[in-house]
């Protein structure tokens, strides 16, 4: 229990980080006296964040205050079932006759026989974005494909496709040109269970301006990744939140924090120093390069010019579109694209 009990004194950032840690999708909220005061998801946390919480904040105005929960001695298993089934529920508190948890009931516990709660099988195609020249990996990319370059034992691609595979993805379109011969011939020698399809740019298009060779292939949203970054997040909920908020392009953003190891000097409105801000903290969402995108956004492409997925979502929000931002924690996204992040995507593995 101690994994996903947190009081409400913590941080959005803290929040986010036990969720990830954990593999969770929901904490309990105690005091010190283990109280139970409500729950917390995944969910709540978006929604803070995108209705511009910052993430220094406490999650006290963000948790669930009024959680379903059951007495302890009260009810029957098969209780506790409907109300998993009904709400969808990962965990249901108990308590006792004073409101103090004494036990969180879980899905696989109740309703799985220990198993893992089993995740709806998208069958959505991806495309993974395969044809850069990698010239922050050289010289490893002097020799090979970027998306080749190991990691531990197998190349980056295969990490990027598994994460795709596990959730019931089996047709992936890569798009090649620098090196793709070498990149169709490892696929050729593997012979993976999944389908590879290969997307020709006879020039560099940019990280968006090869998909227009996709117009009229998918008839439902779809993935596209960068070949360089692994998401841990979890892509399930990644596509219904892309549905549901009947989004255009939803792109998946890091929270980070950035320290000025400086005191910052503020100036007054006279240009004279109003007072200096020690080694002041910033927060960002930054872009991860993996979206949902709708079929119909690929008509907006030109064709044959050099189009980044920037130019992309900025056509899209001028003609009126929807652009959705899930946000996912910083350790669930690993950037191997630079040396410096290369590594330490080895010691993460």
């Amino acid at each position: 229990m101690k994994d996903i009990t947190v009081k409400p004194d913590i941080t959005i950032r803290q929040a986010m980080k036990k969720l990830s840690e954990y593999g969770k999708k929901c904490l309990v909220i105690i005091d010190q006296t283990r109280t139970l005061l409500g729950t917390l998801s995944d969910g709540d946390l978006r929604k803070a964040i995108l209705g511009g919480a910052d993430m220094a904040e406490s999650i006290h105005n963000v948790y669930q205050g009024n959680p379903i929960f059951l007495v302890s001695g009260k009810f029957r298993i098969e209780e506790a079932k409907k109300l998993f089934i009904k709400n969808m529920f990962d965990l249901i508190p108990i308590v006792d006759e004073q409101n103090k948890l004494i036990n969180i009931l879980h899905w696989e516990t109740i309703l799985n026989n220990g198993k893992k709660k089993q995740k709806e099988k998208l069958k959505v195609p991806v495309v993974i974005m395969a044809g850069g020249k990698g010239a922050r990996l050289e010289p490893f990319t002097k020799v090979l494909p970027k998306p080749l370059v190991p990691v531990h034992d197998k190349p980056i691609i295969e990490h990027i496709i598994e994460r795709f595979t596990d959730i019931g993805c089996s047709d992936f379109y890569l798009t090649v040109n620098y090196k793709g011969k070498i990149l169709k011939a490892y696929f050729e020698e593997l012979q993976p269970e999944y389908d590879v399809a290969f997307v020709d740019e006879n020039e560099p298009l940019g990280t968006a301006g090869s998909l227009q060779y996709l117009i009229d292939k998918f008839d439902k949203p779809f993935f596209v990744t960068n070949c360089d970054i692994i998401i841990k997040a979890d892509y399930e909920s990644l596509y219904k939140f892309h549905q549901k908020g009947e989004y255009d392009i939803t792109l998946v953003a890091s929270d980070k924090e950035y320290i000025i190891p400086y005191g910052a000097c503020v100036l007054n409105g006279d240009g004279h120093l109003s007072h200096i801000n020690e080694k002041p903290k910033y927060d960002f969402l930054i872009n991860t390069g993996l979206y949902v995108l709708n079929p119909e956004v690929l008509k907006i492409i030109p064709k044959n010019k050099y189009y980044h997925i920037t130019h992309l979502i900025k056509d899209l929000k001028n003609s009126g579109k929807k652009v959705g931002v899930f946000p996912v924690d910083d350790a669930d996204w690993i950037d191997i694209g630079q040396w410096a992040e290369y590594q330490k995507a080895i010691d993460k593995f």
